[in-house]
């Protein structure tokens, strides 16, 4: 094999010139993403080992070694884990088609503020960090397996890399560091030291250190301590170390919202460690990113990502679970149907469901922070865990009229604050919540003093079909069918006003029903108003008006619903309505007059009239009469 030289993809060029000419607060940061692609790199040795023994020929010590050399200006970071074929090499250092680098670079340039290397292991880019502190990076590794040859991969970080045959016995893989002038405490045993406890203490594997260029002794002790943390008791784990690991997982930098340690023990035995993050990261954005937690089965790394083990909904929980019940040569299809690992499922999403209840009863507002940072995500649930469907209800939250902009209440705090003469839990789909505040819907409900929730979610369209009742309490859109208030005296008797009333405007109601024949379904008398003069309601079972635009947006075929119009026959305006028809139903004034009521009804709901041209000129001419 000869020297071959290539030229960075456009991405990594870009990736590579934001990491080295930006200003970071965290050089040191290199360390860490070396260091855990090292533990990487073990970590897939031993797993693939579980299916082909071949590759553990040398019996290895499994171990990571930094070497400094302050003489020739060095460090050396290497590892006796799995290795790279040329292939290999070229890909993962010259092109990482699925590491997410363009949404790294977007994210760069549209986060003023971030401290950015606190991002780079998100995007799979931590391996670039090196040339933060180094003005050359080499890398001589060597694949496990029969008939591999070892290469080296070279590359000042310049727009161009070469590859050309190396000289390596031992697998694995060492980086090595030509150190920039102004980073050479990077050679200090102390800083190493130092950097390997703050970043790097729970790696599995001994981190051993040194110095003059030359390997480090035998019987040198490791710089880390490589308890596994879950396996510790919970009193002898400070804060501290349980947020250190918390970054090492999850390249978070801040501290997580809530930390679940669980011992499990019975039909089903297992260790985890999960950690609710305090604010959503980019990696939940991103679309086709792969989402889930660490498998251990007994100490070895199975992999990440395994999404099996949460419900998509929890997919922003990050942590690590460790099992002896399951076989180390498992795979990702034979866990997707493993009674095992449903078992363990159920379990860890009861625990967080549960925790995130103890979190909204004794820590109200951390819980307003987690709902407003993952609140729509798990909302999801709903829609798909029936199984934990009451659980999940007494989580959500809303906005509601009798709450100020912006603030939410739970169903729990909606059922205990409602009258004694309610009986339904009212809500109204919007698109916003300043459309939903303004709603005429809410009027009569107001008057008897019904609070109404806000779903103005995109989700909650889908949300609101899955909720039926809570404690008993029906749910009732408020913009569908006929309301029913108070008890069963106070429906007759609005029944029988509303009847009364309708026998006096059933020719009105015939003539507008006529003359809208194309715009709604029915027109009758409403017991929903106070205020307003009319407004729009669909039947009981139809899409609602939010859900029917927002299905239009997303191009999807939706027929065309014909509405109820519904009047407040005691308000001036229909009441002029009503004298106007009963003097001359052929006057233009009264059309103008229909017209306009029923273009307000549309802009109430957040809709278009369908002529704004035309509604424009006959409010103008009416104000001018």
């Amino acid at each position: 094999m000869a020297r071959k030289k290539h030229t960075f993809k456009a991405e990594i060029q870009q990736v590579l010139d934001l990491v080295v000419h930006s200003l970071y607060s965290k050089k040191e940061i290199f360390l860490r993403e070396l260091i855990s692609n090292a533990s990487d790199a073990i970590d897939r040795a031993q797993y693939s080992a579980l299916t082909d023994k071949s590759l553990l020929s040398d019996d290895p010590d499994w171990e990571i070694t930094i070497v400094a050399d302050k003489k020739e200006n060095t460090l050396m970071i290497s590892d006796n884990g799995m290795g790279m074929s040329e292939d290999e090499l070229d890909k993962n250092l010259g092109i990482i088609a699925s590491s997410g680098t363009k949404a790294f670079v977007n994210a760069l340039k549209a986060e003023k503020e971030v401290d950015v290397p606190e991002l780079i292991g998100q995007f799979g880019v931590g391996f670039y960090s090196a040339f933060m502190v180094a003005e050359q990076v080499e890398v001589i590794t060597l694949r496990r397996g029969k008939n591999q040859q070892a290469v080296k991969w070279v590359s000042e970080g310049t727009g161009s890399y070469t590859i050309e045959p190396a000289a390596r016995e031992v697998p694995g893989t060492t980086i090595v560091l030509k150190l920039r002038e102004d980073q050479k405490e990077y050679l200090d045993q102390w800083k190493i030291r130092e950097l390997v406890k703050k970043y790097s203490d729970f790696i599995a594997y001994p981190i051993r250190f040194g110095e003059d260029g030359e390997p480090p002794k035998d019987d040198s002790e490791p710089l880390n301590a490589m308890t596994a943390l879950w396996k510790r008791p919970k009193e002898e784990v400070s804060e501290q170390e349980y947020n250190e690991f918390y970054t090492h997982l999850s390249h978070d930098h801040q501290s997580p919202l809530k930390l679940i340690h669980l011992s499990v023990e019975g039909v089903v035995e297992f260790r985890a460690l999960l950690y609710i993050p305090a604010q959503a990261g980019f990696d939940l954005m991103l679309p086709n990113q792969k989402h889930g937690l660490n498998l251990y089965v007994r100490n070895v790394l199975i992999g990440s990502d395994f999404e099996m083990l949460l419900p998509d909904y929890l997919r922003f929980v990050k942590g690590v679970v460790d099992s002896s019940d399951l076989p180390l040569n498992v795979s990702r299809e034979m866990l997707q149907d493993d009674a095992v690992v449903r078992k363990i499922r159920s379990s860890l999403t009861g625990k967080i469901l549960n925790s995130l209840t103890e979190m909204m009863r004794d820590e109200p507002e951390k819980y307003r922070n987690f709902y407003v940072a993952f609140g729509r995500i798990l909302k999801e649930g709903l829609h798909s865990d029936w199984e934990n469907s009451d659980k999940l209800k007494k989580l959500i939250m809303f906005p509601s009229a009798k709450t100020e902009q912006g603030y939410m209440i739970s169903l729990t705090d909606y059922v205990q604050a409602m009258p004694q003469n309610q009986s339904e839990i009212y809500y109204l789909i919007a698109e916003d919540e300043k459309t939903a505040r303004q709603s005429p819907l809410l009027e009569m409900l107001a008057e008897r003093g019904f609070d109404v929730l806000f779903l103005i979610d995109p989700i909650d369209q889908w949300v609101a079909q899955s909720l039926n009742e809570f404690e008993n309490k029906k749910f009732t859109a408020i913009d569908k069918g006929e309301l029913q208030f108070g008890d069963e005296k106070d429906q007759q008797d609005l029944k029988e006003k509303l009847q009364q009333s309708s026998e006096s405007f059933k020719e009105l109601i015939d003539y507008i029903k006529n003359k809208l024949s194309d715009d709604v379904k029915e027109v009758r008398l409403s017991s929903r108003l106070k205020g307003s003069p009319a407004c729009l309601v669909a039947d009981e079972n139809a899409l609602s008006p939010a859900m029917e635009r927002m299905m239009r947006a997303m191009n999807q075929e939706v027929p065309r619903q014909l509405r109820i119009l519904e009047l407040n026959a005691e308000h001036p305006l229909i009441g002029k309505l009503k004298k106007l028809f009963e003097a001359d139903p052929s006057d233009q004034l009264l059309n103008d007059y229909l017209e306009l009521i029923f273009g307000q009804s549309l802009l109430s709901e957040g809709a278009a009239v369908k002529d704004p041209q035309r509604f424009n000129q006959i409010l103008s001419e009416l104000m001018l009469k």
